[in-house]
């Protein structure tokens, strides 16, 4: 699951400007996000981590990389955001799936209690490393993480996914070699056991992908349940944070739509990228005109079937995060082109 290889650290004479700051907000936004579940407090945290750092810069003395003392303050900034946090979670880690005719809506849960979605653009270093870092940032993966201790979490992101030498984490988290390797041992030993890191992984957006997601939007704009739940693997689950209730199999997420979600029909889907996969920004239609913001879907693929439609509903929040319009007018106008 390597994703970046660590920087061997590099004297430096002069203090690092901002912008060398900068070049490195969106790693640390993907480490702080799987760190932290969330996009919101990662984003949060990274600001304070350059803060931090810019206020200290004149005590920056080059006796390791930049990014090794980037990523040093900005644990430190997590690990103070994680102690006496709850663990996040998705609806599928909460509950047992429930058969759409047994299904009520309950309270919403606090926002504080699930997985987040993330854009890909703030937190993937380049488009070319894309498909080596799509795996870490998954959702499932995302959630898995959550069963660790904050310490664990750290380790395990720095050594197995970003590929830091277990000396490299040592010096950052002031412990030992075997310390850390103790760590990952047992890190490693509570994924196992969760189950929650057991989901397939998404697949990189290939054409092949591309084009089953464009049949997954045609398909859901016309609101055609045959077309859609023939893209869907046998075991494809629907989720709506923040409701914990989710269901699995085609049979019932047609039953839902057809049923409760009926609302949806008519809907517009914007498409943009989250989480290392296809994505969806999803407009229902606005008694007073145009459409209005429903969700954010983030559509989990493998062997060319949809097996996760993950719906964020608190698009209040997720749009403008995703740079999503808050308001799509009845009819688009067609693009010119020259």
């Amino acid at each position: 699951m390597s994703t970046q290889a660590s920087t061997a650290p590099q004297p430096t004479t002069e203090p690092p400007s901002a912008h060398e700051l900068e070049q490195y907000r969106r790693e640390l936004t993907g480490y702080c996000y799987r760190m932290l579940g969330s996009a919101f407090e990662a984003e949060d945290a990274v600001q304070d981590t350059m803060i931090r750092a810019w206020r200290s810069l004149d005590r920056f003395e080059g006796r390791s990389s930049l990014r090794s003392w980037l990523y040093r303050i900005a644990t430190n900034v997590c690990l103070t955001a994680l102690s006496g946090a709850g663990r996040r979670a998705r609806p599928m880690d909460l509950t047992e799936a429930t058969p759409t005719a047994a299904i009520t809506l309950g309270p919403p849960l606090p926002e504080t209690a699930w997985i987040e979605p993330m854009p890909d653009a703030r937190a993937m270093p380049s488009p070319d490393e894309h498909a080596e870092t799509k795996e870490s940032i998954r959702l499932a993966f995302v959630a898995a993480l959550q069963h660790l201790a904050p310490r664990q979490r750290a380790v395990l992101i720095l050594r197995e996914v970003l590929s830091w030498r277990a000396s490299e984490v040592a010096e950052l988290l002031d412990t030992s070699v075997a310390s850390v390797n103790s760590a990952l041992q047992r890190a490693r030993a509570t994924l196992a056991k969760s189950g929650v890191s057991e989901s397939a992984p998404s697949e990189p957006l290939s054409e092949e992908n591309r084009a089953l997601l464009a049949r997954y939007l045609d398909a859901f704009e016309r609101y055609d349940m045959d077309s859609l739940t023939a893209l869907l693997h046998e075991d494809a689950t629907l989720s709506m944070p923040p409701y914990d209730m989710w269901m699995r199999g085609p049979a019932d997420i047609s039953a839902w739509m057809l049923g409760l979600g009926a609302g949806c029909r008519d809907s517009r889907l914007i498409p943009t990228q989250a989480n290392g996969c296809g994505a969806f920004g999803q407009y229902r239609p606005d008694p007073d005109g145009g459409f209005s913001p429903w969700a954010l879907q983030v559509i989990e693929t493998s062997a060319g079937r949809i097996t996760g439609i993950n719906a964020f509903l608190d698009t209040a929040h997720l749009f403008p995060l995703f740079g999503l319009p808050d308001h799509l007018p009845q009819t688009e106008p067609t693009e010119e082109t020259d």
